[in-house]
């Protein structure tokens, strides 16, 4: 509670903390003592605020003694990472190329890039945070990544072993969205995070709380299916059903998905290039409206390209989320692209590592 409080609402007198979080002032005391030794928090001073009696002494958290290596594997090209402080600053940022590498060959390449960026920090490194495509457990097993050929691969144990960190893995969506929510200002109330790659997938939070879902698939929406042979008048524009990684036909990854966007608009001129994104962006706000009315959303956000991602896509896709929805639901609702740029997912590995490692939320 203590470093929660800290993190979020800054430096406080041991009076403060104890009133902010209900514990006694012992306690309060006691922790820090502790804190205080372990580098997490330090004395910044006495208050500058004048009141009567002994001045207090303010505590705050030392966001720049520990760093975390943050992973972001959601682009189909690059695999993306950084080194930050406890505040979420980027001390260091690199990219490697995929180069089309898949299962085990993935993992080795993911194990030597987090090393090489381990290698770069000056502070001690708190622990790693990876935000990876596909279905992952608590453990951080990503239980399936049809993009990666990863099937049931114990992500964390194996780059914790290879490491000698602690190493915390979710999917990208949820990280993204756990950035967005942290670092982005964005409400907790009702929040989607679509995070659009080499595949598609989404984070929600609902009133403060990361939603994951029996089996931890709660967001697979790039698995939706919304081309369908059968419909071939409303499908046409976007032409016939397409196999996805999945083994199904016609999901939203299909047509959604970075390089289903790059194939789709390639070689075509500005007007038609409008056309295409924005039927693309029809076919999402289809997929999108039944979510947003069942969780009574507030905001949804897109995370990619955007280039491809803001402009008559994510136009025609809220047009399309007003047209399909009550207007209590949509009145106000937000579809927007992320301020976080092509940092969300990084930001939210690094969260990873705060809720894992020092109970951060």
């Amino acid at each position: 509670m203590l470093l929660q409080h800290l993190f979020h609402e800054g430096p406080g007198s041991r009076a403060d903390l104890a009133r902010a979080t209900g514990l006694t002032r012992v306690t309060v005391s006691d922790l820090i003592a502790s804190l205080m030794a372990e580098n997490l928090v330090e004395e910044l001073g006495l208050s500058p605020e004048a009141k009567v009696g002994k001045p207090a002494i303010l505590v705050g958290l030392r966001t720049e003694a520990f760093q975390i290596v943050a992973l972001d594997l959601t682009d189909d090209e690059q695999m993306h990472g950084a080194v930050l402080d406890l505040s979420g600053t980027l001390v260091e940022r690199r990219s490697t190329p995929v180069d089309g590498r898949t299962g085990p060959a993935a993992v080795d390449a993911l194990l030597a890039f987090a090393r090489e960026l381990a290698a770069t920090a000056t502070c001690p490194v708190l622990g790693v945070g990876v935000g990876s495509p596909g279905v992952v457990d608590d453990e951080g097993v990503v239980l399936q990544a049809p993009n990666r050929e990863w099937f049931d691969v114990p992500l964390a144990a194996t780059l914790s072993a290879g490491l000698g960190l602690p190493v915390h893995v979710a999917n990208d969506a949820n990280a993204a969205v756990l950035g967005e929510f942290t670092y982005g200002g964005a409400s907790g109330e009702g929040l989607l995070v679509l995070t659009v790659g080499q595949g598609v997938g989404a984070g929600i939070v609902l009133d403060g709380a990361l939603v994951q879902g029996h089996r931890h698939a709660a967001g697979e929406l790039g698995h939706v299916t919304v081309v369908d042979d059968r419909d071939d008048h409303d499908t046409a524009p976007l032409g016939r059903a397409a196999l996805c990684a999945c083994g199904r036909r016609g999901c939203l990854e299909t047509v959604l998905s970075v390089p289903a966007l790059r194939r789709r608009v390639a070689d075509l001129d500005p007007e038609a290039t409008d056309a295409a994104l924005a039927s693309v962006g029809r076919r999402l706000g289809i997929a999108l409206a039944p979510v947003v009315s069942a969780l009574n959303l507030s905001e949804v956000v897109l995370s990619g390209p955007p280039e491809l991602l803001d402009g008559p896509l994510r136009d025609c896709a809220l047009a399309t989320l007003q047209e399909r929805t009550i207007p209590v639901i949509s009145s106000d609702l937000q579809l927007r692209m992320t301020p976080l740029g092509e940092d969300g997912t990084l930001l939210g590995a690094a969260v990873l590592v705060l809720s894992g490692q020092l109970g951060f939320s």
